[in-house]
């Protein structure tokens, strides 16, 4: 796996002006959503999906995290996935697509992007106790390697892990409260 990358064919007049970058243009949008995810008691993780136009194609937030019984699979990445796949584009060459995650995506998402044939992930913060963007892939079925991948890791990772903070120290907020996660997460400056 590319851990970094040049490739960003996604320049535009609202990056130069701002002085943020493309990948922090896109992960802001991220964090919007998340902090919309907060905003409704959930856990907050936001990802958007872009083409190499520089267009938002997909967007998700997590859902479903608070109550006695959280669902695991409404993650951010998922639902922006079924957004994708709901607005008839399966035809398109995924493999250009970047897709942006305030959170360093689980093995189940990380599985899925990959298997839909996207090969660019940039995440803000990371995922101490669930994060797979760090597992080495070689070892896997060529389904997940016989393509080059490149994840970016840490862009703008300072807001996201404000968002989470703030969450793991409300006492409402149940989900993954005591967790190496909310450990790692409320310890971080």
């Amino acid at each position: 796996m590319n851990k970094t990358s040049t490739f960003s064919p996604l320049r535009c007049a609202a990056s130069a002006v701002s002085g943020m970058s493309d990948h922090e243009r896109f992960m802001a949008e991220a964090i919007g959503l998340a902090s919309q995810a907060l905003d409704a008691g959930e856990f907050p993780v936001g990802c958007v999906i872009v083409d190499e136009a520089g267009q938002i194609v997909a967007s998700g937030r997590r859902l479903h995290s608070a109550g006695a019984c959280p669902s695991e699979l409404d993650h951010a990445e998922i639902l922006a996935l079924r957004a994708l796949e709901a607005k008839g584009t399966s035809a398109c060459d995924r493999s250009r697509l970047w897709v942006y995650s305030t959170l360093e995506p689980c093995l189940m998402c990380l599985g899925a992007l990959l298997i839909s044939g996207i090969r660019h992930i940039a995440y803000a913060f990371e995922d101490a106790m669930g994060g797979a963007c760090r597992f080495e892939l070689r070892g896997l079925s060529p389904l997940y390697t016989d393509h080059p991948v490149t994840i970016i890791p840490g862009v703008l990772r300072n807001p996201s892990l404000r968002l989470f903070q703030s969450y793991f120290r409300d006492p409402r907020n149940g989900y993954w409260q005591g967790s190496l996660l909310a450990t790692y997460t409320l310890n971080r400056a």
